[in-house]
């Protein structure tokens, strides 16, 4: 039976209610070791529990925690099989992204997963994320890479957004398949694409400065975009646009800006809002403009994974010609090809 090793790093799976609400408690293996051991044992594989400190509601999470996270698997990745990482939900597809950016080829599962409601809670979800999760690492057609387990499915890290609050479906992929669904059985309706190798631990350079997003909507203020585009500490900008990729344009101003920027050595990622489909720009005329001011096209990766890879990339020293080369590409199956 493979052996699994289970990183906790905070969130409301391992939560107890407190007068200021859940807030990240101590002691969750010995808890999950409790809860489990009322069903039959030897249904699951062994698996350790080793909880990070500090603990950390995901809602405070910080690129710093992925380097930690990194670290961990570095350390045990020799005597275990396959990883689970329990962590909160609100951030927990930015951390499958940049996880799956960070280490690159596996040979192993490394596989997120978390609740909606704490374990012990009436009603909590979170024994059937950690059993789905251990069951989905211990089983031989697990995909070889970073994945998110939830509610009886599992998707690609990168490709995994929050799409509910209240929901216990609290996660969905819109734009690729799942990889798993567990209904009485697991079923897996394709294998992974994604190349098997050696990871890279190595950490990224966190810096708070580099990377940004520039969300547009109607009645947005252009002082304040001219204000973050000038910024000499950005490195990589996101811009958050209607559909297909379209701007505002400013009567132009806008657009001005972003070239001068892309020209100052900023790299550019065109991010749609719509939750499905991609980014083309070309199909209107306000699309096109952003061609020729060197705004890369991102395909339909979402905002998650977006900000993660620029992130990532960055902290791993890219800029210039090789940043945009490698932004063009999908580097983990987190978008279709570029346009």
């Amino acid at each position: 039976m493979p052996s699994v090793l289970m990183l906790y790093t905070g969130g409301t799976i391992g939560m107890q209610p407190s007068s200021q609400g859940y807030v990240p408690c101590a002691g969750v293996g010995e808890r999950l070791v409790a809860h489990l051991a009322l069903g039959d044992p030897y249904r699951l594989p062994v698996f350790d529990v080793i909880e990070m400190q500090p603990l950390i509601d995901s809602a405070e999470l910080m690129p710093e925690a992925w380097n930690r996270l990194a670290a961990q698997l570095e350390n045990h990745w020799p005597r275990y099989d396959a990883f689970v990482v329990l962590q909160g939900t609100d951030t927990m597809e930015y951390s499958a992204s940049a996880l799956s950016f960070m280490l690159g080829a596996l040979d192993k599962p490394v596989i997120f997963t978390g609740s909606q409601i704490p374990l012990g809670e009436p009603r909590s979800d979170a024994l059937n994320s950690v059993v789905s999760a251990l069951q989905l690492a211990a089983h031989p057609d697990t995909p070889r890479e970073v994945s998110l387990a939830f509610h009886d499915r599992l998707l690609r890290g990168n490709r995994a957004r929050k799409v509910r609050t209240q929901g216990l479906d609290a996660f969905d992929s819109p734009n690729f398949p799942w990889l798993a669904e567990l209904g009485i059985g697991i079923r897996f309706p394709q294998p992974s694409a994604l190349l098997i190798g050696k990871p890279n631990f190595a950490p990224i350079e966190v810096d708070d400065e580099a990377v940004a997003v520039l969300p547009l909507h109607p009645g947005m203020s252009l002082r304040r975009a001219k204000v973050l585009l000038a910024d000499k500490t950005l490195k990589g900008l996101v811009l958050y646009t209607y559909g297909v990729g379209n701007p505002l344009s400013f009567e132009g101003e806008l657009l001005d800006c972003l070239k001068a920027v892309n020209e100052r050595g900023v790299a550019l990622l065109n991010v749609t809002q719509c939750a499905q489909g991609e980014v083309v720009q070309g199909a209107y005329a306000t699309g096109a403009a952003l061609n020729q001011a060197g705004v890369i096209a991102s395909s339909d990766i979402t905002l998650e994974a977006a900000i993660a890879k620029l992130t990532v990339l960055i902290g791993r020293g890219l800029d210039g010609c090789e940043l945009r080369k490698v932004l063009k590409s999908a580097v983990r199956g987190e978008c279709d090809s570029m346009r």
